[in-house]
């Protein structure tokens, strides 16, 4: 016959090797939050010096995508703009006019107009009406 005392012991240390065994608790994988957006909007930088200092790039609106005329080296954040109108509860018309390309004027970077129709053939002039 084993002793209590034993007994005991060796159900501890079978307790212990099982337990020793067992899968860890599940961790929660959860992400961790995204870092707090910066507060202060990006300041895009319209200046210039020529022409060649200007491109178009995607600014954003509280619609979606809005090109437009700025210096080729600033910053935009079309996601941010986006963000901050829907913590704001604004919104925007959608749409844009089409940009063919950007030029310096007076030290600001403005929009080329794309000309209607380039590439058809002009409407002959109709017959008078007799």
């Amino acid at each position: 016959m084993v002793p209590e005392f034993t007994m005991t012991r060796l159900i501890l240390a079978v307790a212990l090797l099982l337990g020793g065994c067992a899968a860890p608790a599940p961790q929660s994988h959860a992400e961790a939050p995204p870092a707090a957006a910066d507060p202060r909007p990006v300041k895009v930088d319209t200046t210039c010096r020529s022409d060649a200092d200007c491109t178009v790039k995607n600014v954003g609106n509280c619609c979606g995508a809005y090109p437009a005329c700025v210096n080729g080296n600033s910053p935009t954040d079309p996601q941010g703009v986006m963000a901050q109108c829907r913590a704001s509860g604004r919104m925007s018309v959608c749409g844009f006019r089409e940009i063919s390309g950007c030029r310096c004027v007076s030290g600001q970077c403005t929009a080329k107009d794309s000309q209607a129709d380039t590439l058809r053939r002009p409407i002959p002039d109709p017959e008078p009406v007799r």
